[in-house]
């Protein structure tokens, strides 16, 4: 991605430089240029930071599948950011012993068993299956509120997902981190819906 960066911005560089003498002749042309040139170039720099906060916040912890290295699970950047994988099954526990204790129990971070159930890690890629139908606005409502799918009439987000801190980034940072988002390879993957306690909660 930072080379993908760099050579964009170099192309963009280099179209500027080479319209430079046409551009002289036609000032109105020269400066239209010039502010689409800028904009995106502010464009790759706001996706930049994005992807340095997806990786500082430990987004991929969860979100992205992990394969067996040479020294345990690591992170599958193939599948990076897709969330938990569609064929792969929720943790062989006894989930009724698990929320008895209060306990959060996880295989592969992809997927939690607590108190709540079970909790799946969502796909965070471009894709229809992921974040591709979402607006700004639903990236907004889902970090700063906690909403499934950033709607507000949607269910809260479940354990572990920690939007009750992520929440405390400034509207810049969470629109470069969506646009970061956007910008990844899509990966179709549809995540399993989460499933419910198997035991009543307290007093029900």
């Amino acid at each position: 991605m930072k080379i993908y960066l760099f050579i964009s911005s170099l192309l963009l560089f280099s179209i500027l430089v080479l319209s430079t003498p046409v551009l002289k002749e036609s000032p109105a042309k020269n400066t239209k240029t010039v502010a689409t040139v800028t904009a995106l170039l502010q464009d790759q720099e706001q996706i930049k930071l994005g992807e340095h906060l997806v990786l500082i916040s430990a987004c991929h912890d969860c979100h992205t599948p992990k394969k067996m290295g040479a020294k345990g699970p690591e992170m599958d950047f193939g599948r990076a950011l897709s969330g938990h994988p569609a064929n792969l099954p929720p943790p062989d526990i006894d989930r009724a012993e698990i929320e008895k204790k209060g306990l959060a129990v996880t295989q592969t971070l992809t997927s939690w068993v607590g108190p709540w159930g079970i909790s799946y890690a969502a796909n965070l890629t471009s894709d229809a299956t992921g974040i591709g139908t979402w607006t700004e606005k639903h990236f907004f409502t889902a970090i700063r509120q906690g909403r499934h799918k950033g709607l507000e009439t949607s269910r809260m987000l479940l354990p572990p997902m920690p939007w009750d801190m992520y929440r405390n980034m400034t509207d810049e940072e969470l629109r470069a981190v969506f646009a970061y988002l956007k910008s990844i390879k899509p990966i179709k993957n549809v995540v399993p819906a989460p499933a419910p306690p198997v035991t009543a909660a307290p007093g029900k």
